[in-house]
């Protein structure tokens, strides 16, 4: 099965996604048809268990825009291969600090004899056959392992990490790195040191000629791009809810049409 995500990739083509942090596959489904290039289910800090995610990840695939991609709780192989099952094309991997962590993320993700992920596809290899499809002969090269740059050691460790077999890209985790180094949970690089691990990151995908992904913002949109990241999350379903409710609740009382619209869908 393609993968239109990891096609984008190939082509040398930025991707812009949104986060999913409330587990309801209705508003998964909304957000797949913003036409964001992907859309992740968040199973670390976000608040779905697999039931949940896993129904998320059918109503992206519904929504039939976005590419859906999970991040798990951890670098464990039971729920990496249970969401790969489930229809997730890509994991986000947190904490890889080290060759051998990453190792782990590609042999959880990749079938053998590249990995030692477990062959039952549930739904995605259900999806395939109703397509006229088989799952398993292209599953390796089109479903992405994406492991967290997150940590001082992950820097440090980068060149390793990027150069295991079966690592298609890398997403930087801004807030965790800049705790690593002292800095607080900011996202910015006004610090000259994180900038500049930033550029190192990026430039370490480059030479190897890996993605370098990272969870971003729209008002820092152009300066990661600016960078040379290709990747980007700038979107989330409860900052969008927030800030949207937030606006239009500011534009009534004062008397503002806002966007103009008067439409609800």
């Amino acid at each position: 099965m393609s993968n239109s995500l990891m096609e984008k990739w190939a082509a040398g083509n930025e991707v812009l996604g949104s986060w999913l942090s409330i587990p309801d596959p209705h508003a998964a489904e909304v957000v797949s048809r913003v036409d964001f290039d992907y859309v992740c289910v968040d199973m670390q800090h976000g608040i779905a268990d697999y039931q949940a995610a896993a129904a998320m990840i059918q109503a992206i695939n519904v929504g039939r825009s976005g590419t859906p991609i999970c991040r798990v709780p951890w670098n464990e192989p039971g729920i990496i291969g249970r969401m790969l099952d489930a229809g997730a094309r890509a994991i986000i991997v947190p904490m890889v600090n080290s060759v051998a962590e990453a190792v782990r993320a590609v042999e959880a993700t990749k079938y053998p004899p590249l990995g030692q992920r477990s062959y039952g596809p549930t739904i995605i290899g259900a999806r395939a056959r109703n397509e006229g499809e088989d799952y398993y002969p292209t599953a390796n090269e089109t479903n992405a392992c994406i492991p967290m740059i997150e940590t001082r050691d992950a820097v440090e460790n980068l060149d390793g990490i990027l150069s295991v077999e079966g690592v298609d890209a890398i997403y930087v985790g801004p807030a965790d790195l800049s705790l690593s180094f002292g800095y607080g949970p900011n996202y910015s690089d006004d610090n000259q040191e994180y900038k500049e691990v930033l550029e190192h990151i990026v430039e370490c995908c480059k030479s190897a000629g890996k993605v370098a992904g990272i969870h971003s913002t729209v008002a820092l949109a152009n300066n990661r791009r600016d960078k040379g990241f290709m990747m980007q999350t700038i979107s989330g379903d409860i900052a969008a809810l927030a800030k949207g409710s937030f606006q239009d609740l500011k534009n009534a009382r004062a008397g503002e049409a806002g966007d103009g619209s008067t439409k609800i869908y």
